[in-house]
């Protein structure tokens, strides 16, 4: 399977839901940095924010730390999985359910990939990608570069934007410390209450995750295939149910005229070169520009619902009815903002590498 992402910083995630374990290992990190593992935890625990009950994954580090700092060589965790609670049912392997990658990944892998709770295709695998991100999150942090997310929308409801030009680290910060990760919390209970009406009825609910990192220097990236907007993109997207991404002005900026969408330059009172406005989302031409760097990513509805649907059994080639979900979940969202910050962590360490004076 292609789980390793190599661009400077190279991290490779292994494991199936329903193994002895899962777990990643990270190279090409820079030696003598020291790893908070207080923190680190603590970043690891907000997969658990918001309304559905997620196992406590606790990551064991195997090498790559001594002494509490990075040594250089590869930095390799394991998180153990918790046994099966239940038995799956007898056609787990053949039954292609809706919105599930189980018929895609029987074709792929001619029928030999693990199934059971989607295997390798399962969120679980983003607590090893949440264990890499907070890792490189300190790292940036250390430098000064801070980066924060919050639930933008679920469903129809829309929290508070971040300021995509003032936005400071306070604003950042702020959202990590809450039980559910909005910035106007009346929002969050109109938020809490549209997901619990829609567990009543064994639906789920989708919804946008914005996310912001300050502080990123200038000329950060590369143009064309090496974009930090490519770097961003190919990380966010291996989070499962991530449907759609925007840089900046996003899909709005398709609706303005060019004097609207362009962001003008000047000089701010520290005699730093800035832009009145950042529809740019912090990126030109596949670099930095020094402005806050602000991305939306747009995830589906979980899958996993507690309605029966229509499918089919793929290997007798049968109409088949899938029952209700064991665990249904209504909304993954509020989990995910965790692992849109340690996306954008990593993406963002690894060209900060190649900046003069980084190490």
């Amino acid at each position: 399977m292609s789980s390793i992402w190599n661009n400077r910083i190279s991290i490779s995630i292994f494991g199936e839901a329903q193994g002895p374990a899962i777990g990643i290992t990270i190279d090409n990190l820079p030696p003598g940095e020291y790893i908070d593992a207080d923190a680190l935890n603590r970043f690891m625990m907000r997969r658990n924010t918001g309304t559905e009950k997620r196992e406590n994954l606790v990551p064991h580090i195997m090498s790559g730390v001594y002494n509490d700092r990075t040594t250089g060589t590869p930095l390799c965790a394991f998180i153990k999985n918790i046994p099966e609670k239940h038995t799956p049912s007898d056609n787990i392997d053949r039954l292609a359910r809706p919105g599930h990658a189980d018929y895609t990944g029987a074709v792929r892998y001619r029928g030999f990939n693990d199934v059971r709770e989607s295997g390798h295709f399962s969120e679980k695998l983003t607590a090893p990608l949440c264990f890499a991100g907070a890792v490189c999150g300190q790292i940036l942090e250390r430098r000064g570069i801070y980066t924060g997310a919050h639930i933008a929308q679920i469903h129809n409801i829309k929290d508070n934007p971040f300021d995509r030009v003032h936005i400071t680290r306070d604003a950042v910060l702020s959202i990590r410390g809450k039980k559910f990760p909005v910035i106007n919390d009346r929002k969050g209970w109109l938020m809490v209450e549209d997901i619990r009406r829609a567990a009543m009825v064994g639906e789920s609910l989708g919804g946008v995750v914005e996310c912001m990192a300050i502080n990123v220097p200038a000329g950060i990236g590369s143009p064309i295939f090496d974009g930090l907007e490519n770097n961003i993109a190919q990380l966010v997207f291996g989070i499962p149910g991530v449907r759609g991404l925007e840089f900046g002005a996003g899909f709005t900026s398709a609706k303005m005229v060019g004097s609207q969408n362009n962001d003008d330059f000047y000089i701010d009172e520290h005699g730093h070169i800035v832009t009145r406005t950042n529809n740019h989302g912090g990126i030109l031409g596949g670099i930095s520009s020094g402005m806050p760097i602000a991305i939306k990513a747009a995830f589906r509805p979980s899958p996993s619902i507690g309605k029966a649907q229509e499918s089919v059994d793929h290997h007798s080639m049968t109409e088949q009815t899938v029952q209700p979900a064991v665990s249904p979940e209504s909304c993954t969202v509020p989990g995910a903002v965790v692992c849109v910050e340690a996306a954008v962590n990593i993406a963002i360490l690894s060209h900060m590498i190649d900046y003069p004076n980084f190490c």
